[in-house]
């Protein structure tokens, strides 16, 4: 079993940055893949940013490279996702999972959610 806290969320203006951290308890962290996903309202859960146990290897959603950044830190078994050049498009609830797998844009390959934290970008 693997519990997830996400914070770092909150209201920024279009350009701002935020960085999201997802802290982790329970079964060893490093040994799953970590990923985060975004849900807007009326739409569906969105994959964004993936990363392999090893850090080693990341991937992202086309609409978000170049501007987010994956990592994760072992030693205090917690992921982050800096988010830089905000746009409103952006907005919505962002949830950490954790997979035993390979590294998926699929939400059902992950078994493991936090409850989320919300970002919001204004225009």
């Amino acid at each position: 079993q693997v519990q997830l806290v996400e914070s770092g969320g909150g209201l920024v203006q279009a350009g701002g940055s935020l960085r999201l951290s997802c802290a982790a308890s329970g079964r060893t962290f490093s040994a799953y893949t970590m990923g985060w996903f975004r849900q807007a309202p009326g739409k569906e859960r969105e994959f964004v940013a993936a990363i392999t146990w090893s850090g080693g290897s990341t991937s992202y959603i086309d609409s978000v490279k170049g501007r987010f950044t994956i990592s994760r830190d072992k030693a205090k078994n917690t992921l982050y996702l800096q988010m830089n050049s905000l746009k409103p498009e952006d907005t919505a609830v962002y949830y950490c999972a954790a997979s035993g797998g390979i590294p998926s844009t699929t939400p059902r390959s992950y078994a493991y959610w936090g409850q989320g934290t919300q970002v919001t970008v204004s225009s």
